[in-house]
């Protein structure tokens, strides 16, 4: 059942995700060789109490971290670990704050320097489909559509292999409501976007092959062929005549600027 948010509802969910991209702003300057995603994670944790909100992820589903740090071959949902990062990793970050019964839920996707040519454009063409996303979240459009310029860019015009297995989703006092909003489909099908829906649109976009598989820890989600993977996320309510865009990357790219152990050349 889609749930659409009233004005005052809308609001709420903005500041919630205001806040997931403070967390992630943070995490993006203390990235850096030799920092393990336990520290990330431990971080954002500490950051969301301290804030006076609950990590959304935390315990979810059983799930035992308060965010999912996806390095290299990793897609989504990884567990954070000891393992210390390396020059050339990428790093998509997955946080969620639940505040005031209402969720926020966003990811980045970073790359430590220095990065290669292949994996920059990766991530370019990634954030570039998330706002050709975006764009269709308007009053009378499809879900299809969302999903169809979302492939049309990452898959038919540049080759990546877009995953199939998991999709974005509506947003509100759940986590994950209706409807799903797949990363491929074609235009003019699925649901009609009403007035005041609140989707999380999230392309999960892989260098090479689309398949992934789950692996031994029964959450992290990984590429079948090895190759990285881009996973962008922002938090969106559906308006006549333009999206409303609630969550936001300007400090998270700021902070990724302004860090020299990222390299955030490619936009």
């Amino acid at each position: 059942m889609i749930v659409v948010k009233t004005p005052a509802e809308v609001e709420v969910m903005r500041e919630s995700a205001l806040r997931v991209g403070k967390v992630l702003a943070e995490l993006a300057r203390f990235l850096r060789p030799g920092v393990t995603t336990n520290q990330l994670n431990d971080l954002a944790e500490s950051r969301i109490r301290e804030n006076g909100d609950v990590p959304s992820f935390k315990n979810l589903y059983g799930y035992p971290f308060a965010t999912c740090i996806s390095v290299n071959d990793a897609v989504v949902h990884g567990f954070p670990n000891d393992v210390p990062l390396r020059e050339g990793d990428v790093v998509s970050v997955d946080v969620g704050v639940l505040r005031n019964g209402f969720h926020g839920d966003s990811a980045y996707t970073f790359v430590l320097a220095p990065a290669s040519a292949e994996v920059l454009r990766l991530l370019k063409v990634t954030k570039e489909s998330l706002y050709l996303g975006l764009a269709k979240a308007v009053v009378g459009q499809r879900v299809g559509d969302i999903s169809h310029a979302i492939f049309a860019h990452t898959e038919k015009r540049n080759g990546y292999g877009v995953v199939r297995d998991l999709v974005g989703h509506g947003l509100g006092r759940r986590l994950h409501e209706d409807p799903q909003v797949p990363n491929f489909g074609r235009r003019g099908t699925g649901p009609i976007l009403p007035d005041g829906l609140v989707l999380a649109i999230e392309p999960m976009i892989n260098m090479g092959r689309k398949e992934v598989f789950q692996d031994k820890d029964g959450w992290t989600i990984r590429t079948r062929d090895g190759m990285p993977s881009a996973h962008f996320e922002h938090n969106v309510c559906v308006r006549r005549n333009r999206p409303d865009i609630l969550s936001s990357f300007e400090e998270i790219e700021m902070a990724e600027k302004a860090n020299p152990h990222l390299d955030a050349s490619y936009y």
